[in-house]
């Protein structure tokens, strides 16, 4: 079987140094972070971790960190956990790999993900031998109604559906929790980038709601601070604990201690929750160009779909031409972007939506308006 390389797929036609427009999801404004005050802090990390005796580190994570992270999650989406909930890990990616490593069974295991979802989490399940199966999406997120009885992990975005920004509706995520239960089946939920909400209160997270400790709840701060740092959390049911740490023991024991211990003192002193507000601001202005630039160019070809948050926006491509052909006519033009048929495990089936992905991170305000006039001229 050839290798499929996670996250292959989302690479440009137009290498980004070429593009003029460059609206690839996923990816922060690592600008405007604040790195003098992490290299004092990674400083301060250095001396004390040279402080202390030479051994191994816990493969569950810093302690400092895990503490961090569980005030900050309990804060921010009221997810109910404490440090030893925790495991943490080398951003998502490494989670999903984790979670497909102690929940699937090779060539058995059912795994339901949404018909457009983040190719790596697929990609794990894929290679850790699930059957991995798609699920509809609407206007209210997951159609919990069309999961297959026999799938015993479901994939979901629940508060930032990816790619499309459909948020669940409170409803789906009811029915969702009653499916797990029922079916005993548990629920991977992906929060990726929901610190960015821009309108309305955001809806709880499933592991808040969970009562039957089915919920698997992973974080990044790759979209909050900058992926380079590779961080990334897991909060898990306490049955699944233990193997989880086990996992992560195995794959590489425990990741770099002067991270972690930078990244909690960056989260205690509130550096976190202050940089989050900035960015928060300064993606909310470029989000409302966009949506506005789409109003008054879009001339019915596209329709911004609704969201509130995260650091995408995605609209329905309405007329003749076929997304992946705009994406290369973009391509040529100095614009990147993706289509939404990127992110489906098939993008040739005839079901896929037709529509386009658009990230505000790496794209000035500025240049928003004449990107999406250029882009539909070539409409």
């Amino acid at each position: 079987v050839p290798l499929h390389v996670p996250g292959a797929d989302l690479a440009p036609t137009l290498q980004p140094q070429a593009a003029r427009d460059d609206f690839r999801v996923g990816l922060p404004d690592v600008s405007a972070f604040p790195f003098d005050i992490w290299r004092r802090l990674s400083d301060r990390a250095l001396r004390r971790v040279a402080r202390q005796t030479a051994d191994y580190a816990d493969p569950q994570g810093q302690q400092a960190l895990r503490e961090a992270i569980a005030r900050h999650v309990s804060f921010t989406r009221a997810v109910g956990c404490t440090a030893g909930d925790i495991v943490v890990t080398a951003g998502a990616q490494q989670a999903f790999g984790l979670l497909a490593r102690i929940l699937v069974v090779p060539g058995r295991t059912v795994v339901a993900v949404e018909q457009l979802f983040y190719p790596s989490l697929r990609e794990a399940m894929l290679a850790a031998g699930a059957k991995v199966v798609t699920v509809p999406t609407d206007t209210e997120g997951l159609c919990v109604e069309r999961i297959p009885p026999e799938a015993r992990v479901i994939c979901v975005t629940p508060s930032h559906q990816f790619p499309t920004g459909v948020a669940m509706s409170p409803q789906r995520r009811a029915a969702l929790l009653a499916f797990a239960r029922a079916r005993n089946a548990v629920v991977v939920e992906d929060d990726y980038d929901s610190e960015f909400r821009f309108a309305g209160r955001p809806l709880d997270a499933l592991q808040t709601l969970d009562r039957a400790e089915s919920v698997f709840y992973v974080g990044t701060f790759s979209k909050s601070l900058f992926p380079a740092l590779r961080l990334g959390f897991v909060v898990a049911p306490p049955w699944a604990r233990a193997a989880l740490v086990r996992a992560r023991e195995l794959a590489d024991w425990h990741g770099p201690v002067l991270g972690q211990e930078a990244l909690a003192a960056f989260i205690a002193e509130g550096h976190l929750a202050r940089h989050i507000r900035k960015m928060r601001k300064l993606y909310g202005a470029r989000r409302a160009a966009l949506l506005d630039a789409l109003a008054r160019h879009g001339g019915g070809r596209l329709e911004a779909i609704p969201s509130n948050a995260g650091l995408h926006l995605s609209a329905w491509l309405h007329g003749p031409t076929r997304a992946d052909v705009v994406v290369e006519r973009a391509a040529a033009a100095g614009i990147v972007l993706p289509p939404l048929s990127r992110f489906a495990l098939d993008p040739h089936v005839p079901d896929v939506p037709s529509g386009l992905s658009f990230g505000y991170g790496l794209i000035g305000e500025a240049q928003i308006d004449g990107a999406i006039q250029r882009l539909v001229q070539l409409l």
